[in-house]
């Protein structure tokens, strides 16, 4: 085994292998970054959207109309028309 990252990962599954604690605790520490990772995602997608809104209602208050905001920001002519300025 050349791969130091290789080498690593197998030790750590020996060592696992054989810690019933270890083992319980390395899968909550997993179980959490990946339930992590997940909130976070789920938060940048959730800004991204309002970002998209906040830009459709400053063209709508300029006064261009919903075909072009659409195009503008990517969102559909209906969730346009579903803005309140």
């Amino acid at each position: 085994m050349n791969e130091p990252g290789l080498e690593k990962a197998m030790d750590t599954l020996q060592y696992l292998s054989q810690d019933s604690d270890a083992r319980r605790l390395y899968e909550a520490r997993q179980k959490y970054l990946h339930d992590e990772a997940s909130m976070i995602e789920g938060a940048k997608s959730a800004g991204i959207i309002e970002g998209k809104l906040q830009v459709a209602r400053n063209l709508l208050a300029m006064g261009m109309d919903y075909v072009a905001v659409a195009k503008a920001t990517g969102l559909s002519e209906d969730e346009i028309r579903s803005i309140k300025l």
